[in-house]
């Protein structure tokens, strides 16, 4: 029997076949707005409902029809900052839309973030699923920065541009480091760097800076193991004093291997201007083959105001293909 009310779902110690089943609504929606990649694979995303950072929460709901789930709501907050804010996540099967399960499971996330003492609830829609951005406005909900996701064409990045972009001049003080595994002795440092994504444009949404601790790094390394995932992280080191000042970091499965997924990409503000962001970006295309055999795309997601990112991107041969949108919510 079909109950419109949303239940209280803990990933951690439900039956595997509960959180199967969850996930089967995730890659039911996915395949819906993205009928031309890869198809999520379900046991995967089962697995990731289970994870979660070092210092931060989760919270979930599911609607039932008997073992069947047909919608999927969750939280995510830190205990430590930010104590204002939640994220939220929000999916409902394709065939069981149109009945109001995204609106009672709207109801019941934002009880539980009321109940957390957060007042602000933020969440993302993407171009491609359209249902989106008009059920955001219906919960009375802003919009507070708007991203563009662009693709590469692997063969069509310029091979001389990349060339050009890895010659460095003679005697200058950086070396650069790519890395499969982080190694022990640099993981510290390249937590304080990573960090510096804390200077990325926000838009409307007030929020204070957030803190990278090794052992968050490690702690989504383990997650990123556990999803048959592979992470390419590529360092610029300032060999005078060892510190990190710049990183860019892509993602690759080879279950889905077509897809490459560039992660965050940021230089420190006192090392701007040498062409740090260039090398990175193209030290990482040039050793794509290997890392990532099959690999025809690059996606990435930058925010529409953070024209030095995109001017890189779009020099790359990086072409618009999707626009996502992330929401605030005040409550």
């Amino acid at each position: 029997m079909l109950t419109l009310t949303p239940t209280a779902f803990d990933p951690k110690t439900e039956t595997p076949g509960r959180r199967l089943a969850v996930a089967e609504v995730m890659c039911a929606a996915f395949a819906a707005a993205y009928p031309a990649d890869p198809p999520l694979i379900p046991e995967r995303e089962a697995q990731s409902l289970t994870h979660e950072t070092p210092g931060e929460r989760s919270a979930h709901v599911v609607v039932w029809d008997g073992p069947r789930a047909l919608a999927w709501g969750m939280l995510e907050y830190s205990l430590t900052e930010n104590l204002h804010l939640v994220h939220a996540r929000l999916l409902v099967h394709p065939d069981a839309r149109r009945r109001g399960l995204g609106r009672e499971v709207a109801r019941t996330l934002e009880a539980q973030a009321r109940a957390l003492g957060r007042s602000l609830v933020t969440f993302m829609t993407a171009e491609r699923a359209p249902a989106g951005a008009p059920f955001a406005r219906t919960l009375g909900a802003e919009a507070a920065l708007p991203m563009r996701r662009s693709q590469l064409v692997l063969e069509a990045a310029p091979p001389e541009l990349l060339r050009d972009w890895t010659v460095r001049p003679e005697g200058e003080p950086y070396a650069l480091h790519l890395w499969e595994e982080l190694p022990e002795a640099y993981l510290a440092r390249l937590a304080d760097m990573v960090m510096v994504m804390n200077t990325a444009p926000r838009g409307d949404i007030e929020m204070d800076d957030w803190t990278v601790t090794p052992e968050m790094l490690r702690s989504w390394e383990r997650q990123l193991a556990e999803g048959g995932e592979k992470r390419l992280t590529a360092v610029v080191e300032d060999t005078r004093s060892g510190e990190l000042v710049g990183f860019s970091d892509v993602y690759w499965s080879p279950e889905r291997a077509p897809l490459v997924f560039q992660g965050g990409t940021a230089v420190r503000p006192s090392a701007r201007g040498h062409g740090l962001g260039k090398w990175l970006k193209a030290a990482v295309l040039l050793r794509l083959p290997g890392f990532a055999p099959g690999a025809r795309f690059v996606r990435t997601s930058n925010a529409e105001e953070n024209a030095a990112m995109l001017g890189i991107n779009v020099a790359l041969g990086f072409a618009p293909w999707d626009s996502q949108t992330e929401w605030k919510l005040r409550l």
